[in-house]
């Protein structure tokens, strides 16, 4: 699996354990919800000071997007 895969499912994981939606995480992370959706179909990769921020607006250390738990990853 590809890391901005792994980063997109891992950030929409999190934003419905934290049931939020797409606008409200944008919101909170000072980014625009179209952006927050195209991070999270895996259509851009989010920049580290992105990710930083998607970080603290989910309460998360940052390193937690990169963990590939997924049961079908590749390697």
């Amino acid at each position: 699996m590809e890391l901005t895969e792994v980063v997109a499912l891992n950030i929409r994981r999190i934003r419905h354990e934290r049931k939020l939606t797409q606008e409200e995480l944008a919101d909170k992370a000072d980014l625009s919800a179209r952006y927050v959706g195209k991070i999270e179909q895996g259509r851009v990769s989010p920049t580290i000071s992105v990710v930083g921020r998607l970080a603290e607006a989910l309460g998360i250390d940052p390193s937690d997007f990169l963990k590939n738990d997924h049961s079908t990853a590749k390697r």
